[in-house]
């Protein structure tokens, strides 16, 4: 999948979850509804609804990445840009979106944790207790665009 591709429908599935409660922050909403506007106006045929209403369904997802590719969005760095300012506001205005497992006031004996996906942090760990393994594999975290001026996160 194309780099701009794959961060737009990240971007559309982290901004609909987001979005969807009382707490989103304007700037949230902002970042979102620009890159929509965007979208309506240089690819009026993709139509992202059906990630927004299941924004984690993977078929609907590469659903919208086709969408975006027959359309030619690929590579639009003006498209990878605004994806990228939703993700941006998103991570910092509504983290528990982003984050694909957030443990907390763990304590455990061990801890494995194996294929997690996100557009964020992948899994934070804070203010717990191991005290024997903890292994993590097949943690996938962001979204990095390449070649270009825009990253999903820094």
């Amino acid at each position: 999948m194309d780099p701009v591709t794959a961060v737009v429908v990240s971007a559309i599935a982290a901004g609909a979850v987001a979005g969807m409660g009382d707490t989103a922050t304007q700037v949230v909403k902002d970042a979102y509804t620009g890159l929509k506007s965007l979208l309506s106006r240089k690819y009026a045929d993709v139509d992202v609804s059906l990630v927004e209403k299941k924004p984690d369904s993977s078929s609907k997802q590469q659903s919208l990445a086709e969408d975006l590719d027959e359309a030619g969005a690929a590579g639009d760095p003006e498209l990878g840009q605004a994806a990228a300012a939703v993700l941006e506001a998103v991570r910092e205005h509504a983290p528990q979106v982003v984050v694909g497992l957030d443990i907390e006031n763990l304590v455990a004996e061990a801890l494995k944790v194996t294929d997690v996906a996100s557009v964020g942090d992948g899994v934070r760990v804070r203010n717990s207790t191991i005290s024997g393994p903890a292994e993590f594999s097949n943690v996938r975290a962001g979204i990095v665009l390449s070649p270009g001026p825009t990253t999903a996160r820094d």
